[in-house]
This record gives C-alpha cells, sequence and structure tokens, in this order.
C-alpha cells in the first residue's frame, strides 16, 4: 500500500529540484494574479443567477447565505489584486499567494458544491441539469486558472465536480449518466494535461537555470566569470552601509606565460583549474571566487565574512604558495594580490578595482625587485 501511495505521490506531485524552487513560485503567483481577477468577477457574476435558481425548500443560509458570501470573496478578490498590479513578486510573497489561492479556492469550490447537491437533490429531476452545467463550468474554469498550481487543481475539481459526477453516475437517468461520464472522462484529461505541463514547465525552468549557470560560469575553472562577479560586486554596493565594509581582492599568477611555452597549454589549464580549487577550498563559502580572464581572478568577500578579519592578500598567497603537481610534473608559480575595502578605498565598483589594480601592480613590482636581488646575490655567490 505504501509503495502504491508513493508511485502515485511521484507520479501526480513529483518534487521540484531546489535550485528552481523559487523559479517555479514565481511563475505559479505571476500566473495566478494575471488569470484569477476575472474569476473572481465570473464568480461575483453568477451570484444573482445562483439565488434565482435556489429550489425554495433547501435551507436559506445555503440557497442564499452562500450565494451572497462567494459574491463578497469575488468582488473583495477582484479589488486586492487591481490594488496589487504591478507589485513586485518575491520568492517569499509568492508562496503566499500560492497558499492562499489554494485554500481561497477550496473553500469557495466547497461552498459551490455543497450549494449545488444540495439544489439537485431538492429540485425536480428535469432541472438537475442546470446545477451540473453550472458547477462544471465553474469548477473547470477555476482549474483552467489554478492550472499551474497542480494542489489547488487537484482540490478544486475533486470538491467541485466529485460530489455532481457521483450524483449524476447514480441518477437512474441514462442522460446523465452519459453527461456525467463525459464529465468525468474531461476532469481526467484535464488533470492529465496539467501533470503533463507541471512535468514541461519544470524542464524549461531546468534548461533556464542552465543556460544562467553557463553565462556566469567560466568554462574551464567552474568559478563564476567576470560577468558574474560584476553583478554580485554590484549588490554587495548597493545593501552596503557604513557598518557593513566588505573587500574586494585582485590576484595575477606571476611568470604563467613560460609555462604554457615549456609544458603547454594543457599543463596551463591544470595549473590554473588546481588554482581554482585552492581558492574555494580557502575562502570557503565566505568569499566569491571569479576568474577574470587568463591567468586573473577576482575574489568578492562580502559583509559580515570571517575573511574581513584576517590579512586578505596573506591568507590567499599561503593557499597558493605550494607547488601544483599536474600529471605528474611539480609546477612552481607565484601570484600578486591586491586589495581594496569599501569603504575606505571607495564607494563604486570602479574606485575599488582602481585601488586594487594599483595595490595588485604595486605588489607584482616588489616581487620583482624581490627576485631581482635573489638573482643579484645568487651571481655574486
Amino acid at each position: 500500500m505504501t509503495g502504491v501511495y508513493h508511485t502515485l505521490q511521484m507520479r501526480f506531485f513529483p518534487p521540484i529540484p531546489d535550485a528552481i524552487r523559487d523559479d517555479i513560485a514565481l511563475l505559479r503567483a505571476n500566473r495566478v494574479e494575471t488569470l484569477t481577477p476575472m474569476l473572481f468577477l465570473m464568480l461575483a457574476a453568477t451570484t444573482p443567477t445562483a439565488i434565482y435558481a435556489g429550489v425554495d425548500s433547501v435551507h436559506p443560509v445555503i440557497r442564499i447565505g452562500f450565494p451572497v458570501i462567494l459574491a463578497v470573496v469575488g468582488i473583495l478578490g477582484f479589488l486586492f489584486l487591481r490594488h496589487n498590479r504591478g507589485r513586485r513578486m518575491s520568492p517569499r510573497r509568492a508562496r503566499r499567494v500560492i497558499r492562499e489561492a489554494s485554500w481561497v479556492s477550496g473553500i469557495t469550490g466547497a461552498m459551490c458544491s455543497l450549494w449545488t447537491v444540495a439544489n439537485w437533490l431538492a429540485a425536480p429531476p428535469e432541472t438537475h441539469s442546470y446545477y451540473a452545467m453550472i458547477m462544471a463550468m465553474g469548477s473547470l474554469a477555476t482549474a483552467y486558472c489554478l492550472s499551474s498550481i497542480r494542489f489547488a487543481t487537484f482540490l478544486n475539481l475533486g470538491v467541485g465536480l466529485g460530489p455532481v459526477s457521483a450524483l449524476m453516475l447514480t441518477s437512474g437517468n441514462p442522460p446523465e449518466i452519459a453527461a456525467g461520464t463525459s464529465l468525468v472522462i474531461a476532469t481526467l484529461f484535464l488533470l492529465r494535461m496539467v501533470v503533463q505541463q507541471h512535468g514541461q514547465v519544470i524542464d524549461l525552468l531546468e534548461l533556464q537555470r542552465q543556460m544562467r549557470e553557463l553565462a556566469h560560469t567560466d568554462p574551464l575553472t567552474g568559478l563564476a566569470n567576470r560577468r558574474e562577479f560584476d553583478l554580485r560586486l554590484d549588490e554587495e554596493i548597493a545593501k552596503a552601509d557604513a557598518t557593513t565594509p566588505f573587500a574586494i581582492a585582485l590576484l595575477d599568477l606571476n611568470g604563467f606565460k613560460p609555462i604554457n611555452d615549456q609544458h603547454g597549454h594543457a599543463i596551463g589549464d591544470g595549473v590554473l583549474c588546481e588554482l581554482a580549487a585552492r581558492l574555494r577550498r580557502s575562502c570557503g563559502s565566505h568569499a566569491i571566487v571569479a576568474r577574470q580572464g587568463g591567468d586573473e581572478f577576482a575574489i568578492l568577500v562580502p559583509a559580515g565574512s570571517p575573511l574581513l578579519g584576517t590579512a586578505l592578500a596573506d591568507h590567499i598567497l599561503a593557499a597558493l604558495a605550494a607547488p601544483y603537481r599536474i600529471d605528474g610534473r611539480s609546477i612552481g608559480v607565484g601570484a600578486g594580490v591586491g586589495t581594496a575595502s569599501w569603504p575606505e578605498h571607495g564607494t563604486s565598483a570602479r574606485d575599488l578595482f582602481e585601488v586594487a589594480d594599483r595595490a595588485l601592480y604595486a605588489a607584482k613590482a616588489a616581487n620583482r625587485a624581490h627576485m631581482s636581488s635573489v638573482e643579484s646575490v645568487d651571481r655574486v655567490a
């Protein structure tokens, strides 16, 4: 029994990959807010006819009270959505919209279904088709508007069409049995379409996510690329204030070209990949490491990172000091690092890059001077 339940759950409610959960929520909520205003108006517009068609023997709370409540819900829902038109949709708000749409539609669907069943049972047989028609049209319209939310679609079709279909199939009247059978088939067909649509949407969003990653990822090292680094830096600047400083570091290898010339580009690429792996390990989740191009790298240390309390350049150079073993060869390569802090060294990306560039140039010049002095000592010796 558990295996059957798990199979059904995976079939109709398959898990959503974590990487696109926010994208799915935003897509669903935007679709709901686009389609449901007219649904609310339709709900309010059918109230007078529903009251007019109610059977006198049905309790007034159901016969009149339910349609009035639904009309109020329809008008308020329409005005609420009109008021929120154009408001930015965040993932958190999107999830709230989805929950509210699911439960409001489920409750209103249950009220409509109870009104339909009560009037069906009290009405003469020749008028049954009216109640079945109004319930079917309302439920199918609601399911279409909420088709991006599987739970809401299943809930509304089950609550709205389940009872009236059962009444039609057990009525003993051949035309009603035939109509009920057609309604069940149409409902199952719609459910299948909803499940297929959900799978297609997930595949599409997964493809979009992969394309975004490719557009913002360095293909050789797997690090963020220049575009991604610039975006993240702009975001950090936008949310920073005087109490939340952050820093960037620019890194450039010393003598990388001779490695390519002497050992080949495959070995050079191996050095870059190993360097990227060391930077990832040394920074962990406390910084964003990017490859700017060639043998140039950049690191963004966001506000609140524990790396801000370290000598950042020394921390980075320590991680890169050991020789690189690529295809059995020991490759030695040095690096220069220049850093800049916000807001001490500037409040714009351009200012921070200029300061870090100057510091990098100074570090590389000092390194060259040091190497020259070492070579002079060796020659004297």
